[in-house]
C-alpha cells in the first residue's frame, strides 16, 4: 500500500509538471502570436482609418471608431490596381503550371529512369544552387534582352519555370516509391509516362501540392525580375504596383491608402495559406524524409 501511495503522489507531481510546462508552453506561444500577427493588424486597422483621423493621431491609436473602406477606393483610383492583380495572377497560374510539368519531369528522369552519366548530371544540377542568385538574374537579363523579349509575359515567365531545389525535393519524394512497383508496371507493358501520372503523381501528391504553393507565394511576391524585366505599366505585377503607389507620391502622403494596398494584394497569399496549411506542412515533411 505504501508503494502504491508513493507511485500515486510521484504521478501527481509529474502531472502538475507537465502542466505547468504546457502552460508556460502555451504563453510563450501566444505572446510569440501576438508579438508575429501584430505587424498584420496594424496593416488592417491602418487601412481603415480615415486620412484626417489617421494625420490627427499624434500618438498612434491600437484602434477606431469609425473605420472606412474609401482608401481601399483611392488605392485602385490611384494606379490601376485591378491590372497588376489581373497580371500577377496571369503570371503566377503560368509560371506554377509551367513549373509543375517542368520539375515533374526532371524529378522522374533522376530518381526512376536509368541513362548514362545520371548522377553526374544531378551533381552539376544540385551544383547550381551555389551560384548567388544575383549571377544568374544578370545572366537571364541578358538574355532576355537579347532575345527581345523585355516587356512581355514571356520575359516574365521563362526564368522562372524551373527550380532546382523543388527538382531535388520532388526527386528525393519519387525516390520514396518502392522499386517493385515501377518493375511490376513495367512488367504489365505500363509506359514511363503513365507509370509517372498513374502511380507516381497521386503517391507524391502532398508534396506536389507544397511546391505548387510556395511557387505562387514566390511568384507573387516576385520583385526584383519583373522590375528588372518590365519598365512598361501594362506588364506591372502588384510588387511593381505598389513601388508605383510609393514613388507617385500618393503613397508617401496617404498612408491608409497605401496599407488598403498592401492589404488586398496580401490577402489572396494569406487565405492560400490558411486554406492549405495542412498540405504545406505534411508535404514538406515528406519530402524531407527518405527511407
Amino acid at each position: 500500500m505504501a508503494k502504491t501511495a508513493d507511485y500515486r503522489q510521484i504521478e501527481r507531481t509529474a502531472a502538475r509538471r507537465r502542466k505547468r510546462a504546457h502552460t508556460v508552453t502555451y504563453i510563450l506561444l501566444s505572446l510569440w502570436a501576438l508579438i508575429v500577427l501584430f505587424p498584420f493588424y496594424w496593416m488592417l486597422l491602418t487601412s481603415v482609418k480615415s486620412y484626417g483621423a489617421y494625420n490627427s493621431e499624434y500618438i498612434p491609436q491600437f484602434f477606431t471608431l469609425s473605420p472606412t473602406l474609401q482608401n481601399y477606393a483611392d488605392a485602385f483610383l490611384a494606379v490601376p490596381l485591378g491590372r497588376y492583380l489581373f497580371n500577377t495572377f496571369v503570371f503566377t497560374v503560368v509560371t506554377t503550371a509551367l513549373m509543375m510539368v517542368v520539375i515533374t519531369l526532371a524529378a522522374f528522369a533522376f530518381a526512376r529512369l536509368q541513362f548514362r552519366g545520371k548522377n553526374l548530371v544531378f551533381t552539376l544540377f544540385l551544383a547550381l544552387m551555389m551560384i548567388p542568385n544575383e549571377l544568374v538574374i544578370i545572366t537571364n537579363f541578358t538574355t532576355i534582352t537579347n532575345m527581345n523579349m523585355r516587356n512581355s509575359f514571356l520575359g516574365l515567365i521563362l526564368p522562372s519555370v524551373t527550380s532546382v531545389f523543388y527538382i531535388y525535393l520532388l526527386k528525393e519524394n519519387f525516390a520514396q516509391v518502392p522499386d517493385s512497383l515501377y518493375f511490376a508496371a513495367k512488367v504489365d507493358g505500363t509506359s514511363d509516362m503513365k507509370y509517372l501520372f498513374k502511380v507516381m503523381v497521386p503517391i507524391c501528391r502532398p508534396t506536389l501540392i507544397t511546391i505548387a504553393i510556395l511557387k505562387v507565394i514566390e511568384c507573387w511576391n516576385s520583385y526584383v525580375w519583373p522590375r528588372l524585366i518590365t519598365d512598361d505599366e501594362r506588364y506591372f505585377l502588384v510588387s511593381n504596383g505598389i513601388q508605383e503607389i510609393r514613388e507617385n507620391g500618393f503613397g508617401r502622403e496617404n498612408i491608409p491608402a497605401m496599407m488598403a494596398a498592401v492589404v488586398v494584394i496580401s490577402l489572396p497569399l494569406i487565405v492560400l495559406f490558411l486554406i492549405f496549411r495542412e498540405k504545406i506542412m505534411a508535404g514538406v515533411s515528406r519530402g524531407g524524409t527518405k527511407g
